[in-house]
């Protein structure tokens, strides 16, 4: 908004001049959540509305230990966030270790609190007024200085001012840092998950080549010496033939399970396919149950694609030991925030009040931690009868 035109005092004597820069502050303050741009804003608003020359904004740090350059207007903007000021140091340290104005109108050097700073140019500036940005509920969180090149005498009714900005800058300055930590505790939820989703994928490549080096090899071993065994007595027939028949069977089958488990633990299909056609591939493995699969490809971060396609795939195995389905379907939509995955059968169902036999109960305790792993929630839905539909939705970033 625009502003009435400066005059040679900072408060002068007119309300609604003062009420018009309030107004100003209160607009940006209701910008953004960004400290930066909010403390440059500011800056630049009392600059214009005061008639001084520059203005800076110090905030103070989580520790409470120092003060920072957040806001600064021209020439100064390239000192934001490197000036660091220890409380209780200089001018700006004396207001934040005890919560008063000071005002200088000149001579700053032969002040007892004052320090120089040749980054922010304190030579080229004559008079100062500092107050303290704090308010009732959150406390001290900054200091706001302005300065001028010609002598300045600061009233009472200026340092009024200047305070009534700092408290309204307050409220901001705290909502800034407490949106600051929630999205710091955001990414650092995200990064867990990719850790801990990172780790039981490698776990799982583990057992799978253990598998594959240790039991599968040993069991490929075994036919060898059953076949063998078996030519031996070709011909006799009798009850040793049969067992060597049935032994031979019975390897044969664990072969076929020890490469299933291998499949299940590590699925090269994303790497190689991407989501919505690995779970096209994984529906194509499940051969107890006809399968369709709608959906298009999406990107998404790959810790996200993986857990998706765990919860398809512990759905897809709940169907086959449990549901007594002839059919099931898996859909992949994503939308602009968020993606969704279901996974719908025409089995029995079950009553959701009730409590499912051990098995399924743990593959959907699996699928809801893999779900909120990645900050997105797992429903079911089910009735004896008329099958289960298991949905799991997943936020994302937009753009």
């Amino acid at each position: 908004m625009s502003l009435p035109p400066a005059g040679h005092v900072l408060g002068l004597a007119d309300p609604e001049r003062e009420n018009a820069l309030l107004t100003g502050i209160i607009d940006a303050i209701s910008a953004g959540p960004e400290l930066g741009p909010l403390a440059d804003g500011v800056a630049r608003l009392i600059v214009a509305a005061t008639a001084t020359d520059v203005c800076f904004v110090h905030v103070l740090d989580d520790g409470g230990a120092a003060l920072t350059l957040t806001g600064a207007t021209p020439p100064f903007q390239a000192q934001v966030g490197r000036v660091r000021l220890p409380v209780g140091e200089g001018v700006t340290g004396w207001v934040a270790s005890h919560r008063r104005p000071a005002v200088i109108a000149e001579h700053k050097e032969a002040d007892p609190r004052y320090r120089y700073f040749p980054e922010l140019g304190g030579q080229d500036y004559t008079s100062m007024a500092s107050v303290p940005m704090e308010s009732r509920p959150t406390g001290l969180v900054g200091v706001l200085n302005v300065h001028t090149r010609q002598r300045r005498d600061f009233t009472d009714r200026d340092v009024r001012l200047l305070t009534s900005i700092g408290s309204l800058v307050a409220g901001a300055v705290h909502q800034a840092r407490l949106h600051r930590r929630l999205a710091a505790s955001q990414q650092a939820a995200a990064r867990f998950a990719e850790q801990v989703i990172a780790a039981q994928e490698a776990e799982r490549r583990r057992l799978a080549g253990d598998i594959h080096d240790g039991i599968t090899q040993r069991l490929v071993s075994l036919t060898y010496h059953l076949d063998a065994a078996a030519d031996a007595i070709a011909g006799q027939g009798g009850v040793a033939a049969a067992e060597l028949a049935r032994a031979r069977e019975l390897t044969n089958l664990t072969l076929d399970e020890a490469h299933a488990a291998i499949a299940g633990l590590r699925p090269p299909v994303l790497d190689d396919l991407g989501l919505a056609d690995g779970l096209a591939s994984l529906a194509r493995s499940i051969a107890q149950v006809r399968v369709s699969v709608a959906g298009a490809e999406c990107r998404l971060p790959d810790h996200v694609e993986i857990a998706l396609y765990r919860i398809a795939q512990e759905a897809l195995q709940n169907v086959v030991k449990h549901a007594r389905a002839s059919k099931a379907e898996v859909e992949l939509r994503c939308e602009a925030d968020r993606v969704l995955l279901r996974v719908t059968d025409d089995g029995q169902g079950f009553d959701t009040g009730a409590r499912p036999d051990e098995g399924a109960s743990y593959g959907l305790r699996s699928m809801a931690e893999r779900a909120e792993l990645v900050g997105g929630r797992l429903a079911v839905t089910s009735r004896p009868g008329l099958g289960t539909t298991v949905t799991a939705t997943v936020p994302v970033a937009s753009g």
